[in-house]
C-alpha cells in the first residue's frame, strides 16, 4: 500500500512510521525540513522524503502521485495561543488540494474527542479541521482521542513532572474533570487498523482506553505505580492564567501549550461509544498498564519520539536559516584541545545535556535555565530524548540540534533560550585529533553586546572547564 504520512517527525508520526513499515507498506513522509527527521540510515533507505509546508501556497508540481492512504497528523496548538485555529484551518484547506492532486483514496485524521456543546478553542479547531477535511475529494476516517499516554507524550510527561516533583499539590477544580486516556500503542493500532477498511469510510470514531478517570485519579494512579507519596488538595478557584503558569513552571511544557491545555481541561473528554473497537477487534489496555509500559521504554532508553523534539516546543519554528554559523558581526569564545582518544571524546559530546549535564558548572547552567524560564523561555526542563543518541532537530535542554554527524565528528547546537541575539555552540574534532569548541553570539543591538560582556567572566570558567572535562570524562 502506498501511504503518505504528514507530520512524520511529530510524536504520533514517529510512532506510526515503524508500524507502517513493519506491515510492509511503502511510506512517503511529508515534513517541512527533511534534514531534521531523527531516523537511522536503514530506516531512511526504506522511506521517501518530501518537503512540504502546508501553511504556504499549494504547489503540487513535485508532489507524490497515486497515494492510497494519507495520514493527516498536522496540529498547531503549541505554536500560538491566539491564531493557531486559523493556521490549522489553512493547513487543512491546502492539504485537501494536495490530496486531490495525488488521487488519495482515504485520509485518516487523528483529532480530539468533541462530544460537548461548549468546546475549548483547541477542540473547536480540531472539529473545524474535521469539517474541512470532509469537504475533500476522498474517503475520510476520523479518530477522536483524549489524552494519549506513552513515553514522550506531552500528557504523560506533564503528569510525570507533577508527580515526581511535587509530593503536595494545591490544584484547581479542573482536577475533578473526567477524561478517558488511551495508550499510545492502542492509538497506533487504531490508526493502522482503519487502512482502506470500507467500514470506516466517511465516519468519525471516538477511541479511548477502558478507564474513565478524573485528572486527580490519573495523578494518584501514576503515584501508585511509581510508589510515590502524593497529597492533592483541590481549591475551588484558580484562574486559567494562574493554572497555565503553574503548569509552565512545574512541568516541561511550553507556556503556549499550557494555556491551550488548561483551556481544554475544564471539559469532559469521554468517548460516546466503542464502535471501532468492535469493527477492528482491538481491546485497549488500562491506564495503569499504559504507565508501566511507558516506563519499560524509558528504563531501556527506547523512547522513539518525544513531543519536546517538535520545533513548536522551542523558540523558532524554522531553523534552516541558522545551519550556517555566521562569520561577521559576531562575538566568539573559541577553545581547542588535543585529545588522545577521539572516539571516546565523541561519545562524551554526544551525551551532553539532560541528566548528564554540561560537564562543568552544572549549577550555573541550572541558574541560567531558571532565569530563562522566568523570562518565558524553555529553560532546562526539556532535557533530551535519549541519553547518548542525537539527531538533527532534537531538543537538548534550551538548545536545538542543528547538525549531528558522528562520522564527520561534528555537533552544532542553536540556542532557544531568551537572548538579545542568536547563539550557536559547536563541537568538532579534526583529523589531527584536535577538539574545537566554539561559542558564537550574534548580538542584536547594544543590549546584545552588553549581555555578552556581562557574562564573559562566566564564559571563561564554564567553557574552559567544559572542554577539559569533555576531553577527560569517563
Amino acid at each position: 500500500m502506498r501511504i503518505l504520512l504528514t507530520g512524520a517527525n511529530g510524536y504520533i508520526g514517529m510512532r506510526l512510521l515503524p508500524a507502517l513499515l513493519e506491515l510492509g507498506h511503502e511510506v512517503i513522509c511529508c515534513v517541512r525540513d527533511k534534514n531534521r527527521i531523527p531516523l537511522d540510515q536503514e530506516t531512511l533507505k526504506r522511506v521517501t522524503m518530501y518537503e512540504v509546508d502546508f501553511l504556504k501556497d499549494v504547489n503540487t508540481e513535485n508532489f507524490p502521485q497515486n497515494i492510497d492512504v494519507a495520514y493527516y497528523l498536522i496540529h498547531s496548538m503549541s505554536v500560538s495561543t491566539n491564531d493557531f485555529d486559523e493556521l490549522e484551518a489553512r493547513s487543512a484547506h491546502h492539504f485537501n488540494a494536495y490530496a486531490k492532486a495525488a488521487s488519495v483514496k482515504q485520509v485518516v485524521y487523528l483529532s480530539g474527542i468533541v462530544n460537548q456543546d461548549q468546546l475549548s478553542k483547541h477542540l473547536s479547531s480540531r472539529k473545524h479541521v474535521e469539517e474541512i477535511l470532509y469537504e475533500g475529494d476522498f474517503h475520510l476516517t476520523v479518530l477522536r482521542a483524549g489524552i494519549v499516554v506513552g513515553s514522550g507524550s506531552s500528557s504523560f510527561e506533564i503528569i510525570r513532572d507533577l508527580c515526581e516533583k511535587l509530593p503536595l499539590m494545591i490544584a484547581p477544580k479542573w482536577l475533578k474533570t473526567k477524561i478517558q486516556p488511551i495508550a499510545i500503542r492502542d492509538v497506533i493500532a487504531f490508526l493502522s487498523g482503519v487502512l482502506l477498511n470500507e467500514k470506516c469510510y466517511d465516519q468519525s470514531f471516538d477511541i479511548g482506553g477502558p478507564d474513565v478517570l478524573t485528572y486527580k485519579e490519573m495523578l494518584m494512579q501514576y503515584a501508585k505505580v511509581r510508589k510515590l507519596k502524593l497529597l492533592i488538595i483541590s481549591v475551588p478557584v484558580m484562574s486559567p492564567r494562574i493554572s497555565s503558569y503553574w503548569l509552565y513552571f512545574v512541568t516541561s511544557t511550553t507556556y503556549k501549550l499550557a494555556v491551550n491545555l488548561v483551556d481544554s481541561m475544564k471539559l469532559e473528554v469521554v468517548a460516546r461509544d466503542h464502535k471501532l473497537q468492535d469493527i477492528l477487534g482491538i481491546t485497549p489496555i488500562s491506564y495503569e498498564e499504559a504507565i508501566k509500559r511507558a516506563f519499560i521504554k524509558i528504563e531501556q532508553n527506547l523512547v522513539i519520539s518525544s513531543w519536546k523534539d517538535a520545533l513548536v516546543a522551542g523558540r523558532f519554528s524554522n531553523l534552516k536559516g541558522y545551519i550556517q554559523v555566521p562569520k561577521f558581526g559576531c562575538l566568539k569564545d573559541e577553545k581547542q584541545l588535543q585529545v588522545s582518544n577521539p572516539e571516546e571524546v565523541l561519545d562524551h559530546i554526544w551525551s551532553i545535556g539532560g541528566t548528564r549535564g554540561w560537564y562543568y558548572g552544572n549549577w550555573l547552567w541550572k541558574i541560567r535555565g531558571f532565569m530563562d524560564q522566568l523570562a518565558g523561555g524553555v529553560g532546562l526542563r526539556r532535557g533530551r530524548t535519549h541519553p547518548d543518541k542525537i539527531y538533527a532537530g532534537d531538543a537538548l535542554d534550551f538548545w536545538r540540534v542543528l547538525y549531528a554527524d558522528k562520522e564527520e565528528k561534528r555537533l552544532l547546537l542553536f540556542a532557544e533560550m531568551k537572548l538579545p541575539g542568536e547563539a550557536w555552540l559547536e563541537f568538532k574534532i579534526d583529523k589531527n585529533n584536535i577538539l574545537y569548541q566554539t561559542a558564537t553570539f550574534r548580538p542584536k543591538g547594544l543590549w546584545g553586546r552588553l549581555y555578552w560582556y556581562s557574562v564573559l567572566p562566566f564564559h571563561y570558567f564554564i567553557f574552559e572547564g567544559m572542554i577539559r572535562n569533555i576531553a577527560k570524562a569517563t
